[in-house]
């Protein structure tokens, strides 16, 4: 079970139940494949809708490596979510949010 005040989010991702956690090293991953953004600068990015599919993948790939899971993003890319477009972009924007409010989400 996730637990929001550490960051935590679940979500159902190629038809399993998984955690997703943005944890200091994922995030130095995010930082990395989105060309050196500091972590404000990513939490801005994203606030503004500005979030492809390659984005998309890149942070519930973060996310699940995060919680642990031995996945890469090509893996995370073939994974199917309900809802579609707006199921993928749903999670993104729990995990952000969960990530950097500063108090699990609350």
């Amino acid at each position: 079970m996730a637990n929001r005040h550490r960051g935590e989010i679940e979500a159902t991702l190629g038809g399993e139940r998984r955690v997703l956690v943005l944890t200091l090293g994922a995030l130095a991953e995010l930082e990395n494949a989105f060309g050196g953004e500091d972590m404000l600068a990513l939490a801005s990015r994203f606030e503004t809708g500005r979030i492809g599919a390659r984005d998309a993948i890149r942070v519930i790939g973060a996310g699940l490596r995060g919680a642990g899971a031995d996945i890469d993003d090509d893996e995370v890319a073939r994974m199917s979510v309900d809802g579609g477009a707006a199921g993928y972009i749903a999670i993104v924007a729990d995990l952000l949010t969960a990530t950097f409010s500063g108090a699990g989400g609350r």
